[in-house]
């Protein structure tokens, strides 16, 4: 028997409504055992050690991830495996994070029992303030009562989605406490997608860059211009700040005469430039708006030097665009 489209969507929007009320719900909650747990994780020496077993696990694998990913250490470490070996990588100094909907998983034990012989600090989110999980814990966040998204109430569903959240919450509220910043964030996230548009002008740019002084003969300048290949040679004043450029466009305009003018009576004047601290992202799109190439990367201080050029096959090859 298939279901119906109209039932499909009823089921999902059903699904969603729940737990979008169930989060409204958690953030309602929320109280001083949050503060709590926050400055518990900022006086930690050591690591944020995350634990969960079954749903909750998958949840504190990503949790830990989260937090590594935005300036606080932490790892997560299987319950089960704990057990066996792995409490060595549990060390005072360090914070325990444990997840459990009933507060009651059995495979837990070990691990609370753990933190609790050698005060290590513990932090546990469970659904039951009375549960054996948050009774033991210094910090206890409690999930506030809201249904499972699942008609019959046994799927973890609502649950893990504010477990998820909880965490997502805590992560972010130590990222803005600790004044993490997109460079920060930019150091741990080197590849992709994101690593691309975190880099900055400086590591893209090229150091080696076609300039030549005002009074250069055109037949000199399209030398240099040819020789580097960015389509473009800056033109420097005495003290060596930019004074302009000649670009191809440049060159269609002064055909008549070309080689019998000097650089300056051929440049751009006030070539627009960007800082090399400058998101690359941000370089992509002054030249995407001004239909240009290339940029001469310098500071925005004034009597500022170039320090490099950098062309729009430089952005591509690093996956900005």
């Amino acid at each position: 028997m298939t279901s119906s489209t109209t039932d499909l969507l009823a089921t999902a929007r059903r699904v969603i409504r729940r737990e979008a009320e169930a989060l409204t719900l958690l953030a309602a909650s929320l109280g001083d055992s949050f503060g709590q747990a926050v400055d518990m994780i900022m006086l930690a020496k050591g690591r944020v050690i995350v634990s969960g077993m079954g749903k909750s696990g998958h949840v504190a694998r990503k949790v830990a991830a989260t937090f590594a990913s935005t300036g606080t250490p932490a790892q997560f470490v299987h319950p089960a495996e704990a057990s066996h070996g792995d409490l060595g990588m549990v060390m005072r100094g360090d914070v325990v994070l444990v997840l459990s909907n009933s507060g009651e998983t059995p495979e837990l034990a070990d691990i609370i029992a753990h933190t609790r012989r050698f005060g290590i600090p513990l932090i546990g989110v469970a659904a039951r303030a009375d549960c054996t999980l948050l009774r033991s814990s210094d910090v206890a966040l409690v999930l506030p009562d809201a249904p499972e998204a699942c008609e019959t109430g046994i799927v973890p569903t609502t649950s893990t989605t504010m477990t998820l959240a909880l965490g997502d919450a805590l992560a972010i509220a130590l990222m803005e406490h600790r004044q993490f910043t997109p460079e920060h964030f930019r150091i741990f996230h080197p590849g992709g997608k994101l690593g691309a548009r975190l880099l900055k002008v400086r590591d893209l740019m090229h150091r080696d860059m076609p300039l030549v002084p005002l009074e250069t003969p055109m037949s000199e300048a399209l030398l240099a211009m040819s020789r580097h290949g960015f389509g473009v040679v800056g033109i420097t004043a005495a003290d060596g700040r930019l004074a302009g450029i000649v670009t191809d466009g440049d060159l269609r305009r002064h055909m008549d005469g070309l080689l019998s003018h000097t650089a300056r009576q051929v440049m751009t004047r006030s070539p627009r430039t960007i800082a090399p601290d400058a998101l690359a992202e941000a370089a992509l799109a002054q030249m995407q708006d001004r239909k240009i190439t290339c940029l001469f990367v310098q500071s925005a201080e004034p009597g500022a030097r170039p320090e490099g050029i950098l062309h729009i096959h430089d952005l591509l090859r690093a996956g900005v665009a």
